[in-house]
């Protein structure tokens, strides 16, 4: 009951185009997470599906129907903002059964609902509070709860969580995990926040100027990156990208010595992720360094290397790590972590 379809989506404002032909298939009960930097598209195209910006081309289906022209009110869809929009003199239950009450709903039917939402988000101690004695993702989960209610074809989360503090956050990713789980419906969530798509998501849509560059369950996005984009998008920190050439079962680095490859084209670039990397002695592995900075953050140090002509890159490596700030150290990884890309910035496999 939650299958959506975009065929050939295109949105111009004027003679501006933000969103360039997509095609995507979410699936009835799916959960997808549009990811991308700043200004790539990601928050309109989930206001084209959700109705609150017109399609300019192409066609939107919810369950095999055709949506594109019809208003938000006839798509069945809900959307959770960044922002709680809360009536401030209402209070809790108020708030959540509102657009049962302004749709004409029972009075029994609204308290039965509000009832229930608030069960699944553990709210009912704070039914007759009003919002400004809540706190922030206290607030949020009444914004997700007013959405409950209406039980939605889909629920469409617009970076519901970017005002909350990183406690809040790291909480509010397990409730609407769990909610996920409870209600069994699509969802579709925008953020720019990678943590939250890896940790959310069932796939994820990689987003880069209103295209998308990879569509694909986080492990193989992490594992398999289609291009360069998504290569150093998704990690954290990004991968290395190091200046290579290639040719008879070889991989060379300028300045660097390098290792085998067998690619089935040339590449320009290899990477490799920081925590893939081992600490060696000088001379050992693909290349040298010197540790210019180190970053302790407790169970994780990151060690930045001045690779020389090859330019900086991270280690990201155990706590209890000993290397100092000036030492030389080889760069260890292992060929089969390695990734290579063309003169296109696309992978080579």
């Amino acid at each position: 009951m939650g299958a959506i379809t975009l065929q050939a989506v295109e949105k111009w404002f004027g003679d501006l185009q933000v969103i360039k032909g997509i095609d995507l298939e979410i699936q009835d009960g799916e959960f997808v997470v549009f990811v991308g930097p700043s200004g790539c598209g990601k928050s309109t195209l989930l206001r084209m599906i959700g109705g609150l910006e017109e399609i300019s081309r192409g066609t939107l289906l919810i369950d095999g129907e055709d949506k594109t022209a019809d208003p938000p009110s006839k798509r069945g869809l809900t959307m959770v903002f960044q922002s709680y929009a809360l009536y401030p003199h209402m209070s809790v239950r108020d708030n959540m059964g509102f657009s049962l009450k302004t749709a004409g709903a029972p009075k029994a039917e609204i308290i039965e609902k509000v009832d229930e939402a608030a069960r699944i988000l553990k709210l009912e101690p704070y039914l007759d509070r009003r919002p400004k004695a809540l706190s922030g993702g206290q607030r949020q989960r009444v914004a997700i709860g007013r959405s409950i209610v209406r039980d939605p074809t889909a629920f469409l989360f617009d970076e519901p969580l970017s005002n909350l503090d990183a406690a809040l956050r790291v909480e509010m990713r397990y409730e609407i995990a769990k909610l996920h789980q409870n209600l069994d419906r699509t969802m579709i969530y925008v953020t720019h926040d990678q943590v939250e798509a890896m940790t959310l998501a069932d796939r994820i849509v990689v987003l880069e100027f209103g295209t998308i560059a990879q569509v694909g369950a986080p492990r193989d996005l992490y594992e398999n990156p289609a291009n360069l984009f998504v290569a150093q998008f998704i990690g954290s920190p990004k991968m290395n990208i190091l200046d290579c050439t290639t040719n008879s079962g070889a991989f060379h680095l300028q300045g660097g010595r390098g290792g085998g490859y067998n690619g089935d084209h040339p590449a320009v670039k290899v990477g490799i992720r920081p925590e893939h990397i081992h600490i060696g002695a000088e001379g050992e592995g693909m290349m040298d360094g010197t540790v210019d900075v180190l970053e302790y953050l407790g169970a994780d140090t990151f060690v930045i290397v001045d690779g020389g002509p090859l330019g900086q890159l991270t280690i990201r490596t155990d706590g209890e790590t000993r290397v100092k700030e000036g030492d030389r150290i080889g760069i260890v990884a292992p060929e089969e972590r390695l990734r290579f890309f063309d003169a296109e910035g696309l992978a080579v496999r």
